[in-house]
């Protein structure tokens, strides 16, 4: 397994390297994800001391199972599912860094009061729904400036990017455009200048469309099947699935 699993993040960074090669881009700017949702804490720890140190992580439970072991390896923990205000206490408590799926003004209200309460402030991305698709979790398009007004008025959550799932389909101009409206977002909110918002982070791109993304402005992108193999589960964790 180990093997397979170095493999498999040399291919990708590979992969990374040529689509940036292309874009004249710089690969130091584009961060692998390793995305773990079921994958055991020990096959993690591999691939983060092989020099792949950012995970992203669905379900909070997993974080909490998983926290033991990875503790003993230094690596960022980006919280990349759908956040139930229910959960706000343990994702803090477990050493989340960021919460890239923020969506919803509730779920911002809630965070900035527990860590108003614990004196903390944590990083998040803005999820935008760029292929609007109902089965989606995100803010929609038209909705992201301002939401992303909105989110800065609480000084506890500090706005660093933006996070979008480009839309599955088997034709790149479709998926493209995904990730160019993603684009266009950050500008329009850098333009703003609002105080303490620079969003330089947009988290888009995994195994099947990461070279479209990486053209496109990507500097973070999610992968795991690719990486740590087929794993068969239902997600619900970026499509809301009660739509």
């Amino acid at each position: 397994m180990k093997e397979n699993i170095l493999n498999n993040l040399k291919a990708i960074s590979n992969r990374i390297q040529l689509a940036c090669l292309k874009s004249n881009r710089d690969p130091r700017d584009v961060k692998l994800l390793l995305a773990t949702k079921t994958v055991r804490a020990e096959d993690i720890k591999i691939a983060i001391e092989a020099g792949f140190p950012l995970i992203g992580e669905n379900k909070v439970q997993e974080v909490k199972e998983k926290f033991e072991i990875l503790s003993t390896v230094e690596h960022q923990k980006h919280f990349i599912g759908h956040l139930q205000t229910n959960k706000i206490k343990d994702i803090l408590k477990y050493d989340v860094n960021c919460i890239q799926s923020l969506d919803r003004i509730d779920l911002a209200e809630k965070l900035h009061q527990r860590l108003s309460k614990e004196n903390k402030t944590i990083d998040v991305f803005i999820q935008v729904n760029t292929s609007n698709e109902e089965s989606k979790f995100g803010i929609s398009p038209e909705d992201a400036v301002e939401f992303t007004k909105q989110v800065a008025q609480f000084d506890t959550l500090k706005i660093k990017g933006l996070m979008t799932i480009g839309l599955f389909s088997a034709e790149d101009e479709k998926v493209r455009v995904c990730f160019k409206l993603l684009k266009k977002i950050q500008m329009q909110i850098n333009e703003l200048h609002i105080p303490d918002v620079k969003v330089n982070e947009l988290s888009m791109g995994m195994s099947n469309d990461l070279e479209i993304a990486i053209e496109e402005g990507a500097t973070i992108i999610r992968v795991g099947t690719a990486i740590f193999g087929q794993r068969i589960y239902p997600d619900s964790y970026y499509w809301n699935e009660s739509k």
